[in-house]
């Protein structure tokens, strides 16, 4: 089973001709409302993707929360996990995107706050379980549950989005590290690396530091992967026509599920990274997060499109 401790949001899609600067009011003719978070997420994409799944996390006690939890149980994800605050609402998202596809976000934590590591048992905390987390939640919460994980011998995955600073001693108890090229970035920053500009080095030196597995996504130019005994490999995407391209709001999500999932379901990490780049621009071509999130099925109809990841030299 995967346990995902993460947020659970209710997204609100708005389409702009243009994003506003600061200081300036832009009209929209509409928007569309969609279950979010990207722990809500990351579950029901590892779902989709064939596992079994379990969400751990907090809503609000209200329509939002309840829509996002039904919705997610119909789709097989387990929430009885999730907890209702009293005090905080829902978790909820405001996205702006332009005509041409660059986008503004706001998050909105509410119930997500109130998240705590001692929602999940000791009991599920076993070798057989993978556990994937992101930091939509507070971070010493987050940190906690890792180092409970590593513990007991849980495999853990954690997708440092957005980029909060975490002790550099939790880097030691993750087994993989996933992050886009702008949270590579500014997480070796944060921790003086200096090989901001260069994504593969940046993976390298994070695989040194936390002795685990780091993959980097790279947008159109595909992901790469560092392992902690210092292998690298790097794998494209899908090609599709750029007409095709719908939102890319669930990509990176997509990628993060299926690859636990991958993970979880044996397969080694080039053929993991792989499966995930595919479900991740799949992911590209509906609206909405969870609504895009593509099924096995459709992942494994596209794989052969997508030749294996390669070795890369450092």
């Amino acid at each position: 089973m995967i346990i995902v401790f993460g947020s659970i949001n209710m997204d609100m899609s708005v389409r702009l001709e243009k994003l506003p600067v600061a200081g300036e009011t832009v009209l929209s003719t509409d928007y569309d409302l969609y279950p979010g978070g990207k722990g809500a997420n990351q579950a029901l994409a590892a779902a989709r993707a064939g596992a079994r799944v379990a969400l751990v996390g907090k809503s609000g006690n209200d329509d939002y929360g309840r829509k996002i939890t039904e919705s997610l149980k119909s789709n097989g994800v387990m929430t009885s996990g999730v907890a209702r605050s009293e005090d905080h609402p829902t978790g909820c998202a405001v996205v702006a995107r332009d005509a041409a596809g660059a986008k503004q976000a706001i998050v909105m934590c509410g119930a997500n706050m109130e998240a705590s590591n001692e929602q999940v048992p000791d009991e599920i905390l076993i070798k057989q379980n993978l556990l994937l987390m992101q930091m939509e939640l507070p971070v010493a919460e987050t940190v906690t549950l890792l180092e409970r994980a590593k513990a007991h011998g849980v495999t853990t995955i954690l997708n440092l989005a957005p980029a909060i600073t975490i002790p550099r001693k939790a880097l030691g108890v993750i087994d993989y590290l996933i992050v886009n090229s702008i949270e590579a970035r500014q997480i070796a920053e944060k921790l003086h690396m200096g090989v901001q500009h260069n994504a593969l080095k940046m993976a390298q030196a994070l695989a040194i530091e936390g002795h685990m597995n780091v993959i980097v996504t790279l947008g159109r130019q595909g992901s790469i992967a560092v392992t902690k005994d210092q292998k690298a490999w790097g794998v494209g995407i899908l090609e599709v026509d750029q007409s095709e391209i719908v939102d890319n709001t669930g990509a990176g999500d997509a990628f993060c599920g299926t690859f636990a999932a991958s993970i979880h379901a044996g397969y080694d990490l080039p053929e993991a990274l792989r499966r995930a780049s595919v479900a991740g621009t799949l992911a590209c071509l509906k609206e909405g997060a969870q609504s895009a999130l593509p099924y096995l099925d459709d992942i494994e109809a596209r794989l052969p499109e997508l030749p294996p990841a390669i070795s890369v030299a450092f």
